[in-house]
């Protein structure tokens, strides 16, 4: 088996070693991301859709290529669904403003659940507030996982809108999308899916999901920062309107404020675009492409049942999520602050995140608003979890308290 650590030059730095545990924030890059996105600058580095020269209609095309190979990632129908965007959250501000400001009206519901990151609560928290529509909420179960169940109890006539992760960034449960899906469209109601956590994981077909709109990040899945992708049906994406305007998104204007957009996916895509990062996501979607989903899912499955099987030894770790789908473990230390307990581990040469993972509301379910987050990818091997699992061993309110003073 081909050792996927060699690719990735920050994992082979003698001068700088790293046990990386915090995949859930942002992945590590391969080499050949880095050069597809160093190529662009050095060689190419012009505009795309702008210039009537070679060099600017060989970049575009690299630039539009790319929305197939998105397209084939997660099985879009069409090309024209998959839209460029910074990322997961200004995918789902465009869909709240564009979409749900534009048809929900007072009275009208929007579905989410309190497990959600800040960047589907948020929006939808405005979106209601401007047109008079209410936020209601799916009970978790027991477990804290979003079921088929919960969600039919909570729907009625009144719902519009439902929104939640596929994969939760806390607790790192699975939601049977699919499932749900029927239920929402029972009810004449849209389907919202942030993947941010799903799309690197696992594989993913949109059209199998029969979800509305899909979105997701090429930071979490190998990418460069600054990019990702909204998909949507296209028929919602023509009902959906953008919130940002400027060059390149419009057919035409005149002085008497008359204007004409294009189709989508381009009138969401105004001003210069983040070419580097679309050209780096195409090389990170390539390169998943090649290691295989089924390896990752499997390989992160190895590694989360290792880690649990070792972490919920040690009785002085609180463990919140054991029965997690995914390689996400959210713990404590007893009697620790989250961040004194992250601060101790970085001490350990352990990369963890601390706090409350822009989950603000979850800590209605949890009873605790910060945990310590060991996220695990691919990469990562049964020695970082030894490593993780002896600095943990380690971690007390006596050693993590040592580290300030």
């Amino acid at each position: 088996m081909r050792d996927f650590r060699r690719d990735f030059p920050i994992l082979n730095d003698a001068n700088n070693p790293i046990c990386y545990l915090d995949n859930s924030a942002t992945t590590l890059k391969p080499q050949s991301v880095i050069n597809a996105i160093t190529r662009y600058y050095a060689h190419e580095s012009v505009n795309v859709h702008r210039g009537d020269y070679t060099l600017s209609y060989k970049v575009s095309k690299e630039y539009e290529d790319t929305r197939e190979v998105v397209r084939r990632f997660i099985n879009a129908k069409y090309t024209k669904e998959i839209v460029y965007t910074s990322g997961t959250t200004q995918s789902l501000n465009t869909i709240a403003y564009g979409y749900g400001e534009k048809y929900l009206k007072a009275g009208d519901i929007i579905l989410i659940d309190v497990a959600e990151h800040a960047s589907n609560v948020l929006p939808w928290f405005r979106t209601a507030e401007k047109t008079g529509a209410k936020i209601e909420y799916i009970e978790l179960d027991a477990d804290g996982r979003i079921t088929a169940e919960n969600v039919r109890k909570a729907m009625n006539e009144h719902v519009k809108i439902v929104s939640i992760a596929q994969v939760g960034n806390v607790l790192g449960y699975t939601a049977p999308i699919k499932e749900i899906a029927s239920i929402v469209h029972e009810y004449g109601a849209i389907l919202v899916v942030d993947g941010a956590q799903s799309v690197p994981h696992m594989k993913v077909d949109v059209q199998d999901l029969d979800c509305d709109f899909y979105c997701f990040s090429a930071h979490k899945m190998l990418g460069p920062t600054g990019i990702g992708v909204m998909y949507g049906k296209y028929e919602l994406l023509e009902a959906t309107d953008p919130f940002m305007l400027g060059g390149g998104s419009n057919a035409r204007f005149d002085r008497c404020m008359n204007l004409l957009m294009k189709e989508a996916p381009y009138k969401f895509e105004s001003g210069t675009p983040a070419i580097a990062s679309v050209l780096g996501m195409k090389a990170a979607i390539e390169y998943l492409e090649e290691v295989g989903m089924d390896y990752i899912e499997a390989k992160e499955h190895e590694l989360h049942e290792y880690a649990l099987s070792k972490l919920s030894k040690l009785e002085h770790i609180v463990i919140y999520n054991p029965k997690a789908d995914n390689a996400i473990i959210s713990f404590n230390v007893k009697d620790v602050f989250a961040q004194d307990t992250a601060s101790f581990l970085s001490t350990q040469g352990v990369c963890c995140r601390a706090g409350n993972h822009c989950a603000k509301i979850l800590v209605d379910y949890m009873g605790e608003a910060n945990s310590v987050r060991c996220s695990m990818y691919f990469y990562n091997t049964k020695e970082d979890i030894d490593k993780f699992i002896d600095a943990c061993a380690k971690a007390n309110k006596d050693t993590c308290l040592d580290i300030f003073f």
